[in-house]
């Protein structure tokens, strides 16, 4: 099997790269516009059967536990369109686009890829944004807006590339903060990171 692994950073990726593996690795940088240059730009040099994104991300779920690893099910833009008189409007909702325009479905970008059934981690909803921080009109907007369990910088960009270009994937995201929390002491990245390339190598076995 062709596997790429896509990290946005080497650090969240690093406990694999000292692990004897046949995969491709692509560090592509933090962020929509360099995941989706890079990303393209891989995938058009080699044809891959399946690529999997690793990160950690913020939770806005109670019931998700720092250092738990997810596997996205879907994603979508959370801060693409327009802010005015204290609302938030998608391209959906000003007409620019609409929610089943390709490779959208009802605004969402949703991985079908059938091995998310053979896999004991839990499925959860993403959404992607260009600010991270702990802005309370935002963290409330995107709550009341899309309902999501984890945010990021990149997912969803990876999940538009990989749709349109009609590639397997795969997002696995390891919880490493509540959104908003800036208190980088309250985080737990170290041991976030180690349990993602845990079961990243978990998967990559079950693969075989």
């Amino acid at each position: 099997m062709n596997l790429l692994l896509v990290a946005a950073t080497k650090f969240e990726i690093d406990p694999f790269l000292k692990e004897k593996n046949d995969a491709d690795i692509l560090i592509t940088g933090v962020g929509i516009p360099a995941t989706v240059f890079h990303l393209v730009k891989k995938i058009s040099e080699k044809k891959y059967d399946l690529v999997i994104q690793v990160g950690i991300a913020g939770t806005f779920n109670d019931d998700l536990n720092l250092t738990d690893v997810v596997q996205v099910s879907k994603d979508t833009f959370g801060d693409l369109g327009i802010q005015e008189n204290g609302n938030f409007l998608t391209l959906f909702d000003m007409g620019f686009s609409q929610k089943n325009d390709f490779p959208f479905t009802d605004g969402w970008l949703i991985n079908s890829y059938p091995f998310f059934k053979k896999n004991h981690l839990p499925l959860a909803k993403g959404i992607t944004v260009n600010k991270i921080g702990d802005a309370t009109f935002q963290n409330k907007m995107i709550r009341e807006k899309f309902s999501p369990d984890v945010e990021s910088m990149e997912g969803a960009a990876f999940h538009y590339v990989c749709l349109l270009e009609k590639i397997n994937f795969l997002q696995l995201r390891a919880i490493s903060n509540r959104v908003g929390e800036r208190d980088k002491s309250k985080w737990k990245l170290k041991e976030s990171i180690e349990n993602l390339n845990k079961e990243l190598l978990n998967i990559i076995e079950n693969l075989k």
